[in-house]
């Protein structure tokens, strides 16, 4: 998708933050469909004395991807041809990483499947804010705060997956996550 000077006249915009945010949204419920901090398996797992409570989970990625789907929509605002796309590839990779992380974690039942899901996400994080910075520094400044609580959220899974190594790391993906069609 393209958006010039008249695409801007006629709502370019709101398709540009629309599509940044609808990329946002299917992420963020595709990682939410494989959380699962009520399951044995999770409540078993050593914490951390400095891991959050349940609740500010919520409260803090909700206006986290709200950031992101901005910067993303301002971003592609800032960009046009072969750097709009590899921004807005830098962007949908990093969605998938994000949303991918919880499934490693939580349905894979590994500390190291989501330690390593968590390290790829950094690594996406730099390119992505490196990148945006470079075309839109509005953009990158709104990325920080994501990127600073998935560094944290590295910190935490680190914690978590030393404190129960002993309890073997491999992956034992559970799928059942069912979807009904209507």
């Amino acid at each position: 998708m393209t958006f010039g000077k008249e695409d801007e006249a006629h709502g370019g915009r709101w398709r540009r933050y629309g599509a940044a945010a609808a990329a946002v949204t299917v992420a963020a419920a595709a990682g939410a469909a494989a959380v699962d901090p009520a399951s044995a398996w999770y409540r078993s797992l050593r914490k951390p004395s400095w891991q959050p409570p349940p609740w500010a989970f919520g409260a803090v990625w909700t206006p986290l991807y709200a950031t992101v789907a901005f910067a993303g929509g301002h971003a592609l605002g800032r960009t046009r041809g072969p750097e709009r796309a590899r921004v807005a590839a830098d962007f949908g990779v990093n969605l998938a990483l994000n949303a991918g992380w919880t499934w490693l974690f939580y349905r894979c039942r590994s500390t190291r499947a989501g330690l390593a899901g968590t390290l790829a996400l950094d690594l996406s994080n730099a390119s992505l804010l490196r990148r945006t910075a470079r075309v839109d520094p509005t953009a990158a400044r709104a990325l920080v705060p994501y990127t600073a609580w998935c560094a944290f959220a590295t910190a935490l899974n680190t914690a978590i997956h030393r404190r129960n190594a002993s309890r073997g790391g491999r992956a034992r993906c559970s799928h059942q996550v069912s979807y009904r069609w209507r």
